[in-house]
């Protein structure tokens, strides 16, 4: 990190690589997918550069990890991170599985591509004035907005119980998520204070990592490095 923000907590938002169903677009909430091929050697690219002793995601530096339960962001996790370090962060009970990172739950749009969800809704009488935006709108027999908002809002609150008394590096405190692209994105929107609606576009590939932090070392003022400068290899 640059100088004046040196020993800044972090999160690392790292979603599951790739599975048949967001190769294709169609929405995966609660179904269980396997990563596949390629999905896997995203993830094995991704943590071969940036997981390990004096890399970006230091385990030596993390506090905890929170996981979502669905079988695909658990295989990212253990694809990523090496069979010791796994053990480490173990042995020392600083991992969590938590459904507050479950993908959002998509109810009756399970499975379907957004054409299909917005015909859908037409059918039933829906969106007259404007098309379906989940980020506004949520899903039919699933969450709405404001219920990812809240489960959401619940785990940045134990996040920054984490962080607020380590803001110059006094204690490792980095955070990271294993979760899902919809979900990474709505806790992007949450922690930077948006409403799940407010227009921020974000994108997040499979097996990819984003990163969050604050700026001057200050717990209320949380923020997204759009950029990361690596350090000089010797």
């Amino acid at each position: 990190m640059p100088d004046k923000d040196a020993g800044t907590p972090r999160v690392f938002l790292y979603r599951h690589g790739q599975t048949e169903w967001s190769k294709n677009g169609r929405y995966t909430g609660v179904t269980e997918l396997e990563l596949t091929k390629d999905g896997e050697n995203q993830v094995l690219a991704s943590g071969k550069i940036i997981v390990g002793s004096g890399k970006l995601i230091d385990p030596a530096n993390i506090a905890h990890v929170y996981i979502s339960p669905r079988r695909r962001a658990m295989q990212t996790f253990e694809i990523a991170f090496d069979d010791a370090d796994q053990k480490t962060l173990k042995d020392a009970d600083k991992i969590s599985v938590t459904g507050r990172l479950a993908e959002w739950d998509y109810g009756l749009y399970e499975g379907m591509l957004t054409k299909d969800i917005r015909a859908l809704r037409k059918e039933h009488g829906l969106d007259a004035e404007k098309p379906w935006d989940i980020w506004r709108d949520g899903c039919e027999n699933g969450e709405s907005a404001q219920q990812v908002t809240d489960r959401i809002d619940n785990l940045i609150q134990e996040i920054r119980a984490i962080q607020k008394d380590n803001m110059h590096g006094e204690n490792p405190s980095d955070v990271l998520l294993v979760a899902h692209g919809h979900l990474l994105r709505a806790f992007t929107k949450r922690w930077l204070g948006y409403p799940m609606e407010f227009p921020l576009s974000l994108m997040l590939d499979p097996g990819a990592v984003g990163v969050l932090s604050y700026q001057h070392h200050n717990i209320d003022e949380p923020a997204m490095m759009v950029g990361y400068g690596f350090p000089v290899q010797e």
